[in-house]
C-alpha cells in the first residue's frame, strides 16, 4: 500500500467520509446514551476503553514489538492521552449534553484554526497568509451561530466545547510528532489506554447501574417511537462511533494527504448538523446556519493554511484521527 500505484484518492475519499459521517451521527446517539443516565465521565471512560481494547488486539495479531516503550514515551503518550484523549472526549460529551450537536462540534473543530497558530507561533513553521482571512472568518462565523447579541446557548456548554478545541488542538500536535515515530494504531492504543486509566479513577463508572443497561429508552425525536435497551445506542458509541470512524480516518491517510483527508474531515460538522435537525429536532436560524457556513470555510482555509514543506515533522495525523 505504500507504493505509489496504490494510492486511490477515491478510496481514500469514502474512507474519509464515511469516519466523518459516523463521527456526525455519534453525537446523537451519546446524548440518548447521556439522556438514559450515564454521566459524561462514564461515556468517556468507556469509549476510551473500548478503543484502547480493540487497537490493543489489532496491534497484539499484528505488531507486538510496540506494546514495548521506552520511558520517555511513556511519558509521551501519557501526557497525550490525559491532557489530549482524555479531556477532548470529556468536553465534548458536556458540551452535547448542553448545546445542539452541530453548534458543539463547529466550536470543537476551531481546533484547527488553534493548529495553526501553535505551529507558526511555537514550533517557528511558515504559515500562508490566508490564515488570517480564516481567523476572521471563524470569529465572525461563530459570532453569529452563537448570536452573542441575543444568545441562548449555555455557557458551560460554550465553555466545554472551546475547551474541547483547545485539548483537540495539543492531541493535533502533540499526535503529529507521535505517529513520526510509532504507527498510527500504536500511538491510539497507548494514548486511548492512558485515557481510559485516568477516567477509571475519576468517572465512578463502579457506580453504572447494571440494569440500567437494560432499561427500554426511547430514541428520541424523530425516533421517539422507537424504544431499545440502553446497551443498543451505548453499543453504538463504543464502536460504530468511536474506533471504526478512527480506523477509516487512518485507512483515508494512506491515499491522501493530512491536509486533504482533514478539509473532508470537517464534513463531520455537516452531517452532525443534518443527523440533529432530522432526528432531534435541532434547528438554526438561517442566519446561524450562514454562520456555520463562514466558520467551515474557515476551518477549511485554515487547513491548508501550514506550510508543510517546512514544517518540523511531517504530519502523519489528522483531526479526524481524535477517537
Amino acid at each position: 500500500m505504500t507504493a505509489a500505484h496504490s494510492r486511490s484518492p477515491v478510496r481514500g475519499a469514502v474512507f474519509a467520509l464515511t469516519g466523518a459521517l459516523l463521527f456526525g451521527i455519534n453525537g446523537s446517539v451519546a446524548k440518548v446514551v447521556i439522556g438514559a443516565g450515564i454521566t459524561p465521565e462514564q461515556i468517556t471512560f468507556l469509549r476510551s476503553l473500548s478503543a484502547a481494547l480493540i487497537s490493543g488486539a489489532v496491534l497484539l495479531f499484528t505488531a507486538r514489538v510496540h506494546f514495548r516503550l521506552s520511558a520517555r514515551e511513556i511519558g509521551y503518550f501519557a501526557l497525550l492521552g490525559v491532557l489530549g484523549v482524555a479531556i477532548i472526549q470529556w468536553l465534548y460529551a458536556v458540551a452535547i449534553a448542553r448545546l445542539p450537536v452541530g453548534v458543539a462540534l463547529l466550536i470543537e473543530y476551531t481546533a484547527v484554526v488553534l493548529v495553526a497558530l501553535a505551529a507558526w507561533l511555537i514550533f517557528k513553521e511558515r504559515v500562508h497568509q490566508r490564515l488570517w482571512i480564516a481567523i476572521a472568518a471563524v470569529i465572525v462565523g461563530l459570532a453569529v451561530v452563537a448570536q452573542v447579541w441575543d444568545s441562548q446557548l449555555n455557557a458551560l456548554g460554550v465553555i466545554a466545547a472551546f475547551g474541547a478545541a483547545i485539548a483537540y488542538a495539543f492531541y493535533f500536535l502533540a499526535g503529529e510528532r507521535g505517529v513520526a515515530r510509532r504507527p498510527a494504531m500504536a500511538v491510539a492504543f497507548w494514548s486511548t489506554l492512558f485515557a481510559a486509566l485516568t477516567w477509571a479513577l475519576f468517572s465512578q463508572w463502579w457506580n453504572i447501574d447494571p440494569s440500567l443497561l437494560v432499561t427500554r429508552v426511547s430514541l428520541t425525536g424523530a425516533l421517539s417511537d422507537a424504544v431499545v435497551p440502553v446497551w443498543v445506542p451505548l453499543a453504538w458509541v463504543l464502536t460504530l462511533g468511536s474506533f471504526a470512524p478512527f480506523v477509516l480516518s487512518f485507512a483515508a491517510l494512506r491515499h491522501l494527504s493530512a491536509t486533504a483527508v482533514g478539509i473532508l474531515a470537517s464534513a463531520e460538522v455537516l452531517f452532525a448538523f443534518v443527523v440533529a435537525w432530522l432526528w432531534l429536532g435541532e434547528t438554526l436560524a438561517a442566519i446561524q446556519i450562514a454562520g456555520a457556513g463562514l466558520v467551515l470555510a474557515g476551518i477549511v482555509i485554515a487547513q491548508t493554511a501550514r506550510d508543510t514543506k517546512h514544517a518540523t515533522v511531517e504530519s502523519a495525523a489528522d483531526p479526524a484521527e481524535v477517537p
